[in-house]
């Protein structure tokens, strides 16, 4: 059966199909506050010496927030299926953090946030990202504000630019062959380069969550990458084809990850604290889920730098 995706439509030209980001099915626009000529203080940095380091953005400013009913859904889930969209369409990611590092109590109450009960936000478990596309005339900008209660996450986007508008299309991508594991010193490029790659030739049974006996390239690559760069932190993020519930796929993909992890400490001696592992289902597809060769495309296990240094 097809599934549909909510989608935040964000401007493009005219000659061109608006790109879209895409939520969880279960998300559901809670509420909206728009003013057409406004001014934003985004901020590009956390909270240290009584403020938070803001750019001003001035244009149409348009708040919405989402409810995703789902009570497994993380707040490192949401936000990066959206981080990686929207550097799929060109934005460039200014500031992002997570809860502590973004200052806590005194960052979420200094910045602007649309209220209970539409957006709700745990003090205790919210994450910021800011971001900015420069193709056109004037800059667009975007900030996103994830968190969660116990049964579902929620998210607000400030957007300056054009009009942001919702819509319940099918979301469809277009297809390209999974790629090999990269070499040792491709890895290493690609993840300094991006901030994460694919490890394209981890393998997995069916429903299963033990990493196969390998060897796998890409794990010798990453572990030399680790090795040389010991004040690096890598989370293996586990991905799934949209088959099955987002829960089950969400513990399926994490516990994939989790594999994946153990085995670059039992076998290639990595040191845990260089470590961490979650899974986020079938929330950042690489490709439809409407073909075979997209579903194969999509159940992956990938690495990402989490350091900042």
């Amino acid at each position: 059966m097809k599934r549909l995706v909510l989608a935040l439509l964000l401007a493009a030209p005219a000659a061109e199909a608006a790109p879209t980001l895409s939520l969880p099915p279960s998300a559901a626009r809670t509420a909206e506050d728009r003013s057409e000529m406004g001014s934003y203080p985004l901020p590009i940095g956390p909270w240290a010496n009584g403020r938070i380091e803001t750019l001003t953005a001035e244009g149409e400013v348009t708040q919405t927030a989402w409810r995703v009913r789902d009570d497994s859904v993380t707040t490192l889930g949401l936000l990066a299926t959206l981080r990686d969209q929207l550097g799929r369409e060109g934005f460039e990611v200014l500031f992002e953090c997570d809860t502590d590092e973004c200052g806590g109590f005194d960052f979420r109450f200094a910045t602007p946030y649309l209220p209970e009960p539409d957006m709700h936000v745990d003090l205790g478990d919210f994450r910021f990202l800011s971001a900015r596309r420069m193709d056109g005339p004037v800059p667009d900008y975007v900030s996103l504000l994830v968190s969660r209660s116990a049964d579902s996450g929620y998210v607000q986007m400030t957007r300056v630019g054009a009009a942001l508008s919702t819509s319940l299309p099918i979301a469809a991508a277009s297809f390209s062959p999974r790629e090999a594991a990269p070499t040792r010193d491709a890895l290493g490029d690609q993840l300094v380069a991006t901030g994460k790659v694919v490890l394209g030739d981890l393998s997995f049974a069916t429903g299963a969550t033990e990493l196969g006996a390998g060897p796998f390239a890409s794990l010798a690559a990453l572990a030399d990458f680790l090795k040389a760069n010991p004040d690096k932190t890598i989370a293996l993020v586990g991905h799934t084809d949209a088959e099955g519930s987002l829960s089950a796929n969400v513990a399926l993909s994490r516990q994939r990850a989790k594999s994946v992890m153990n085995r670059l400490v039992s076998t290639y001696g990595i040191a845990p604290a260089q470590l961490s592992a979650d899974g986020i289902g079938f929330l950042s597809p690489l490709a439809s889920n409407l073909t075979p060769e997209g579903r194969t495309q999509n159940r992956r296990v990938e690495a990402m730098i989490t350091s900042t240094r």
